[in-house]
């Protein structure tokens, strides 16, 4: 079932707007299921973010596949930032403007603040909330969910269970007031927010994983009943165990490690390279034996880029 969730006009003549797709137990009214437990899935506040998408396709493929176990509500929200999404654009395109900043927005206010209300009002009440987003196009990130730590308490248990790498506790300092999962958590609905893969690209393994971890955690929630295979294991982190490495200096980055794998202390992680020279400008080498969870993807890189980052603590 596909409705409007918000649509609004903009001063080019145009027409913005916020769709949904329903998917509930078969042979229900819409009275009915409204009494059932309801998750809803959210993607698309960034433009330039695309892996969100598969994530979506590759489950409702699952959820139409096995009607028989949807025993609950399930809200896909595919693209709050049409517009964006329109135009490769992680705002919204001539207006300058994040979405993820605005939230929960204001009825009373301009046309995207009165979109981003819509939307709020319209998960309100939900058991749990996925914000599904991608790294921009510098950057790739092993699937992983992040959250407050004013919030880890409810969300840790959901996290574990969503087939992630890895959960980042952040600090309650560096959590901006103004996206769609604080307010979604500040309204008593818990909201898991998912980075994975590069900006402008989909990465099909990442949508699979992802697509699996979310029914098993709306298996755990009372909205799916089907088989799930076992989900992994993620390391959970807060701020203090991650490593960060930057270039010092302007050239190409040639990665010499594999993504998303452990390394060791002083291994390699790559090079910034002066090609015409065929010098090399700077070798990064891993801080600690750990995680690497992101690395750049994009190869030109100044002084200050982030390169990689690595979570500390393992074995090896």
């Amino acid at each position: 079932m596909r409705r409007d969730v918000s649509v609004r006009e903009l001063p080019t003549g145009e027409h913005m707007r916020i769709v949904k797709h329903r998917y509930m137990p078969i042979g229900l009214s819409e009275a009915e299921v409204s009494y059932l437990p309801r998750a809803c899935v959210v993607t698309g506040v960034h433009g330039d973010e695309l892996e969100g998408q598969y994530v979506i396709y590759e489950l409702v493929r699952r959820l139409l596949a096995q009607p028989q176990n949807l025993a609950g509500v399930v809200d896909v929200y595919p693209a709050v930032n049409p517009m964006g999404m329109g135009a490769i654009e992680r705002g919204i395109p001539q207006f300058d403007l994040d979405m993820d900043r605005i939230f929960p927005g204001n009825h009373g206010a301009s046309p995207f603040e009165a979109m981003a209300a819509d939307l709020v009002e319209d998960v309100r009440g939900a058991q749990v909330a996925f914000d599904l987003h991608s790294s921009d196009i510098y950057l790739r990130e092993l699937p992983q969910i992040r959250i407050n730590e004013e919030s880890a308490e409810r969300l840790l248990p959901l996290a574990r269970l969503a087939n992630v790498d890895y959960v980042w506790v952040h600090e309650s300092a560096v959590v901006l007031k103004g996206t769609f999962a604080y307010s979604m958590n500040s309204l008593d609905v818990p909201t898991l927010v998912v980075e994975a893969g590069v900006g402008m690209r989909i990465t099909p393994e990442v949508g699979e994983q992802l697509a699996i971890g979310i029914l098993s955690v709306l298996a755990h929630v009372g909205v799916w009943t089907g088989p799930l295979p076992l989900v992994r294991s993620p390391q959970v982190s807060t701020d203090g165990a991650v490593r960060y490495l930057h270039a010092e200096a302007a050239g190409m980055f040639v990665p010499r490690v594999t993504f998303g794998k452990e390394v060791k202390e002083g291994q390699v992680i790559g090079h910034i390279l002066d090609c015409g020279s065929a010098t090399v400008l700077q070798e990064l080498r891993s801080p600690v034996c750990g995680l690497l969870f992101t690395l750049r993807e994009y190869p030109l890189v100044y002084p200050g880029n982030l390169i990689a980052r690595v979570l500390g603590g393992a074995s090896c």
